[in-house]
């Protein structure tokens, strides 16, 4: 994984993210780029040259400014406790809410909501009001909503207002729970909000083939280092979901984001436009791997996928509304602003994330928040409207959608 990512051919994308990395993104080699390390024959020679002469090091002298390491910010491990005389793990721990399952057995629309966005992405108690406007959203435009989270140690699909409630009360004190996570705040009983990995893990295992988020994770800048890679993408590799989403969040190496994602198997296409959106702005640099004009063009992609008996997912990125470009251009500053920050102050992994969103939010006086809000609701229509009609290509009606 470390060398996929480092040695990723960015082609596609604007020179914006040229800046601070050692790849152009015209797709052109390291060892050919003006003022670039000298190729490997080249070192392997002029190395072999230097030890004839007696040089130990091959030619190689330590770096007379060697980079100043900055502090890391390490997060305290969490501990679950089980509690003396904790009631047996029941045989399954997947919780289906009676509605979600009568619309599965009956081939209806449905349409998996991650819970980290409520726990995480919001204060209370805005997160629950979003958390009903995005299920509300979804209903209106035909589907059954299915909000994903962790509830007392069961995976719970399709949560009630009072659950909701719950979460958003609770906030950060909730466990923000990936794929690795699961097992043990199931073990502990414990509650968990879901990221884009978990909800998308159990939203398939539920049966659930469309899912609607804000924004995906993906490889951080300078990920090719660290390997700070989110789990969304190795999720996204072995669980057949459809991911409706407004592109990964601007804080990560988009470029070498849909690297990894193409060398996973997993398609890429954007709504309507030749360009992949990046959350809060309609165009990242980079070209949209795969377009589609609308929602029934995703959805035959999706039952293709299907039939073709493929595992891997699908992603839709589906450009923020243009009455929100303005705004998103003050949360693009804004976020140049936060990551300075939070590189200056060390803070990495899977701290970051939460920074960034309240330091945007800050800075912009909470436009930020706002913008993600109806952000969020423009996906979930467009998410219901892809459920809708893979329902409709189920039972056997044809696909209206013409590719351009």
């Amino acid at each position: 994984m470390a060398d996929l990512i480092a040695n990723a051919r960015i082609g596609g994308c604007r020179s914006q993210y040229n800046a601070g990395y050692p790849h152009s993104c015209t797709g052109i080699s390291t060892g050919s780029m003006p003022g670039a390390p000298p190729s490997l024959s080249h070192a392997r020679s002029s190395g072999l040259a230097a030890r004839r002469r007696g040089d130990p090091l091959g030619g190689f002298a330590p770096h007379p400014h060697p980079p100043t390491p900055r502090p890391r910010v390490r997060p305290a491990p969490a501990t679950f406790r089980v509690a003396p005389g904790a009631a047996p793990l029941p045989a399954c721990l997947l919780d289906v809410h009676p509605e979600v399952a009568a619309a599965l057995a009956a081939g209806e629309a449905v349409v998996a909501l991650e819970s980290t966005i409520i726990s995480h992405g919001m204060p209370h108690p805005a997160n629950v009001e979003t958390a009903a406007r995005v299920e509300a959203a979804v209903r209106a435009a035909g589907a059954v909503p299915a909000t994903i989270a962790v509830l007392g140690g069961t995976a719970t699909v399709g949560l009630t207002r009072a659950q909701l409630e719950r979460l958003g009360r609770a906030g950060t004190a909730v466990r923000k729970a990936s794929r690795r996570d699961l097992a043990a705040v199931a073990a502990a009983g414990a509650d968990g909000s879901t990221t884009v990995a978990a909800t998308a893990l159990l939203a398939a295992a539920a049966g659930i083939q469309v899912f609607v988020t804000g924004g995906l994770g993906g490889v951080h800048r300078g990920g090719h280092l660290s390997l700070d890679v989110s789990a969304d993408l190795a999720e996204l590799a072995r669980s057949r979901i459809a991911v409706v989403c407004a592109g990964p969040k601007t804080l990560l190496d988009i470029p070498r984001t849909l690297e990894v994602l193409e060398t996973a198997g997993v398609g890429v296409a954007a709504l309507g436009t030749d360009e992949f959106p990046a959350f809060f702005t309609p165009r990242s640099g980079c070209a949209a791997p795969l377009r589609v004009e609308n929602a029934a063009g995703f959805a035959r992609m999706v039952l293709a996928q299907e039939r073709l008996g493929l595992t891997s997912g699908l992603i839709l990125g589906v450009p923020i509304p243009e009455h929100l470009a303005a705004e998103g251009q003050e949360i693009e500053a804004a976020t140049a602003t936060a990551l300075a920050e939070a590189e200056a102050q060390g803070i990495q992994g899977a701290e970051i994330t939460p920074f960034m969103l309240d330091r945007i939010q800050v800075l912009t006086q909470g436009r930020s928040l706002a913008a993600n809000i109806q952000l969020i609701l423009n996906n979930a229509r467009v998410g219901a409207e892809v459920a809708v009609e893979l329902s409709r290509l189920r039972r056997g009606g044809q696909g209206q959608a013409t590719e351009g």
